[in-house]
């Protein structure tokens, strides 16, 4: 049986609050049958669950399209909700029943619907330099129940809400961090269940957040304002159709609350003996408060929150309490994680008590902060007296293992403390595990470094003064992200930003929303993220939409480059962060050896590329013809200056190699010969690897495709300095900045940059998902309407199980050897098809379940190769088993 599943609107289930014009929708297939393909569809829109007053109906579309429908008839208005369903006819002409009803409401689309103003506490009762946070207030009255109430908010800062003594949604860090002067995201909340009839009361809390919070390592503030702000409307339903709006206004009120300090880096300082109870309450009575003051601001920048929310994901008790040898009172969570401690005490009326979150112990057992630099992520909290209370931040995250107590007595109980862990609510879409656990360690590692560091902008570590959105750092491991997550509307959002913080010339900030100065800008490899992320979030998701919305900024980085030095074939000028970190540098040098100029001519020669394939897909044609040019002049270019005239590449380091045969800059002789050369340099350094940030992220991939995977699991499976598993071996439980961050003798590498939970080395996950596990994209079919599983065994492993939930349902590979024969199960979701290479089979041998191969249903075609069988199949699930060896 065929049943249509998962709707999905923009990537999201039933969502509301949308700023989309065009709406677009996605479904899933789900069937027990094999190779089954949609012939056709039909979507419906009605302004109704039960479809009586039906808006628009697509007819019955024949097309295979499952993902990313856009509704680009119907003609959405501001707060209306639309219910949809969907049902499709097979290739035999058989037809689904009706999907369930699912929906999406649309936010206010209009800035002259905003009838809010926005309000501030009064510079009498804090000045723009008061650490202490504000409380608002207003309070409104309903005649009856409405039949509908929803809140639409945002801040100058960050803001909570509460309506009627309860939290309003889910969210944390709203409204998220953008580019603030060009745009600010605006929250939506059914906020229905909590309004009562008669009077009602809306409380607010502010926090500097990243407005106007501490940022960077200059210790500085106010970079995007001064003053925190809250914009809050809610429009009333009721039965009869008419009407209410409520909203901030000069009515408000505002009292400096109990938190007296909240800062992102330094935590949070509360006085519990301050708290105002009931403030959110009807009836309270506010009459000592002050009236709020008007501020102005613009409200044209306000959007619709495109990012998933950053949400409580999960809870972890601590493992242990330590006493250190300097006497310290520590707990141990088990594991690097971001987010903060909840706590619970009970204590006389004044106590004070403090947790300081750091990462790792020193040497000698003790508490080590020096890495988080001028962060303090401390917590203070005094308390209020009378009985157990207890106590969680609201405007601030930590990134830590590790908490000092003080303040809590002699033995704190365990069950006292729990941690919550924050992140962007990413749907888990990749998971992997195989015969090695250290590789699963591993995996674990690089699964919690993403959790870490996507709290809504992807953030290059969670704990020391920058935390901020890297460009470099993002694109080297985006890839990796999106096995592991659907980042599709993360990606989404974070790069509306860099266009919006894309200098005139083209010029792509280090970080992105940029809080750095104005010379700050456009480095190879990470300006590039303008281009590479837009092209791999549509490889992952099919999303033709970003490549359209991005392409004038993909464009501007082009071009930015075009008009750089005197060569506009070559990039051999301006400032270049280069291999960063790599470990063939000088002495007191972040950057590898590898030439910079190499590196940038590299990289423009791949955004070029892709910039050409994604003018193909927009069907710019005359825009594809001309950086196809331009691509075939900077490899003759690169050619000419970092090639000899006998084939050697002229900059002999491993990341030359690696960026040389990743982006396709060596052909023939030169090829053979930057491969050799490659093996050679991993050979002499005892196949290590000296690559850092640049080389890394491809090194592996780049030793499967040229046919030595044993090289590439030589290099996975190392456990000594430098290697993925040696931190794994030194008890890391997230991904390290420096492959020695954590040196042999339990010194540390530096205490300025040396963060115990960052990324970019993760983008290894690259290769388990797809050379271990062998799960690839086809790029002429993206989003994985047809794909290829090509997995590559090898390093000892005896079995490896992966799978990927794409927009059209899950694709597993499992593999796994005993003996001379191995066995492998497929799942390929409905509504698409795979190429599946057997590695080390004999066609005749292969077996199907108990069926040979070439009988076996949902089996298009079987070819012998030289070293496998190709096998391009339907939808389905499989099971293949065969001896290994010589045909």
């Amino acid at each position: 049986m065929l049943t249509v599943q998962k709707l999905r609107v923009e990537y999201k289930e039933n969502p509301v609050g949308l700023d989309v014009r065009f709406p677009r929708i996605s479904w899933q297939l789900q069937s027990e049958k094999r190779d089954v393909l949609q012939q056709s569809y039909e979507i419906e829109v009605s302004a109704e669950a039960d479809f009586r007053r039906r808006l628009w109906s697509s007819g019955r579309v024949y097309s295979e399209q499952s993902s990313h429908v856009e509704l680009a008839e119907l003609m959405v208005r501001s707060r209306q909700r639309y219910y949809y369903r969907v049902r499709v006819w097979d290739m035999e002409d058989r037809s689904t029943e009706w999907s369930e009803t699912a929906f999406w409401e649309m936010g206010l689309l209009a800035q002259e619907e905003w009838q809010a103003e926005w309000i501030s506490a009064p510079l009498s009762l804090l000045d723009v330099e008061a650490e202490q946070c504000p409380l608002l207030r207003g309070s409104f009255h309903t005649a009856a129940k409405p039949l509908k109430a929803r809140m639409y908010a945002t801040a100058l800062g960050l803001y909570e809400l509460e309506l009627n003594g309860s939290r309003v949604g889910d969210g944390y860090l709203t409204p998220g961090w953008t580019s603030y002067g060009q745009r600010l995201q605006v929250q939506a909340y059914d906020i229905t269940a909590q309004i009562a009839a008669g009077e009602n009361a809306v409380g607010a809390w502010l926090g500097n957040g990243w407005y106007k919070g501490n940022l960077g390592w200059d210790n500085r503030r106010h970079i995007f304002g001064s003053r925190t702000a809250l914009l809050m409307q809610i429009h009333l339903t009721y039965e009869d159709g008419s009407e209410q709006i409520f909203a901030t206004g000069e009515n408000w009120t505002a009292a400096a609350g109990p938190i007296l300090m909240s800062e992102l880096y330094h935590g949070e300082s509360y006085d519990a003996r301050l708290e105002l109870s009931g403030f959110s309450r009807a009836g309270y009575d506010d009459s000592r408060w002050s009236r709020v003051e008007l501020i102005t601001h613009s409200k044209e920048m306000l959007v619709a929150q495109a990012n998933v929310p950053v949400r409580k994901i999960e809870q972890i008790k601590p493992l242990k309490l330590l006493k250190t040898p300097a006497g310290e009172t520590v707990l141990d969570m088990g594991q690097n994680m971001v987010g903060w401690m909840q706590f619970s005490l009970d204590a006389p009326r004044g106590r004070q008590v403090e947790l300081v979150h750091f990462e790792v112990l020193d040497r000698d057992g003790n508490v080590y902060t020096d890495n988080l630099r001028g962060a303090r992520q401390k917590i203070t909290y005094i308390a209020k007296g009378g009985g157990p209370e207890s106590y969680e931040p609201r405007f601030t995250f930590q990134g830590f293992r590790y908490v000092q107590l003080t303040g809590f007595g002699e033995e704190p109980s365990l069950q006292d403390f729990t941690g919550i862990v924050l992140h962007s609510d990413m749907e888990r879409t990749g998971f992997f595990a195989c015969s090695n656990p250290l590789i699963n360690q591993l995996q674990h590692n690089i699964l919690w470094g993403q959790k870490g560091n996507f709290v809504d902008v992807p953030t290059d570590c969670p704990q020391r003064d920058e935390r901020l959105g890297w460009t470099g750092d993002a694109q080297m491991f985006i890839r990796t992200s999106a096995y592991l997550m659907n980042v599709a509307p993360f990606f989404t959002k974070w790069l509306k930003d860099l266009s919006a913080d894309q200098l005139d010339n083209g010029g792509v900030p280090f970080v992105i929303p940029n809080v750095l100065g104005e010379n700050e800008h456009s480095s190879s490899a990470w300006g590039d993220a303008a281009v590479i992320c837009p092209w791999t979030i549509y490889q992952c998701y099919g999303d033709k939409r970003i490549l359209e919305e991005q392409y004038p900024s993909m464009q501007g980085w082009v071009e930015y480059i075009r008009q750089q030095g005197q060569d506009e074939y070559l990039w051999d000028t301006g400032f270049h962060f280069g291999d960063w970190l790599g470990l063939d540098a000088k002495p007191d040098s972040y950057k590898g050896a590898t030439d910079t100029a190499l590196i940038a001519t590299a990289f423009y020669a791949y955004s070029v590329q892709l910039l050409q394939k994604t003018a193909g897909v927009l069907g710019r044609t005359e825009d594809a013809r001309q950086y196809s040019e331009l691509h075939s002049r900077i490899k003759e270019a690169f050619k000419h200056e970092f090639i000899t005239p006998s084939g050697r590449l002229s900059v002999p380091t491993q990341t030359a190699c690696v960026l040389a045969l990743m982006f396709g800059l060596v052909e023939g002789t030169a090829k053979e010969r930057t491969t050799d050369k490659l093996l050679k340099l991993l050979e002499e350094s005892g196949h290590h690897l000296t690559t850092g940030f640049v080389g890394t992220p491809y090194l592996n991939l780049v030793l499967s495709e040229a046919g030595h995977t044993d090289a590439a699991y030589k290099l996975l499976l190392q456990t000594d300095y430098p290697s993925w598993l040696y931190q794994v071996t030194q008890g890391a439980t997230t991904i390290w900045e420096h492959w020695d961050g954590i040196k042999e003798d339990g010194s540390f590498w530096s205490k300025d940059m040396n963060s115990f939970n960052h990324y970019a080395y993760g983008a290894i996950g690259d290769f388990l998902y797809r050379h271990v596990a062998g799960i690839e994209l086809d790029e002429a079919y993206p989003g994985y309407k047809a794909f290829v599983i090509k997995p590559q065994p090898g390093g000892g492993l005896t079995w490896t199980a992966a799978a990927l939930e794409t927009m059209y349902g899950r694709i597993c590979s499992e593999w796994n050897i005993t003996a001379d024969q191995l066995e492998m199960s497929v799942s390929v979701p409905p509504n698409t098809s795979a190429t599946l290479y057997l590695p080390k089979a004999d066609l005749p041998r292969v077996l199907e379940g108990d069926v040979p191969l070439e009988h076996a249903a949902g089996v298009h075609s079987t070819e012998q190769l030289e070293h496998e069988v190709k096998v391009i199949l339907g939808s389905g699930d499989y099971k293949f088993s065969y001896k290994l060896g010589a045909q």
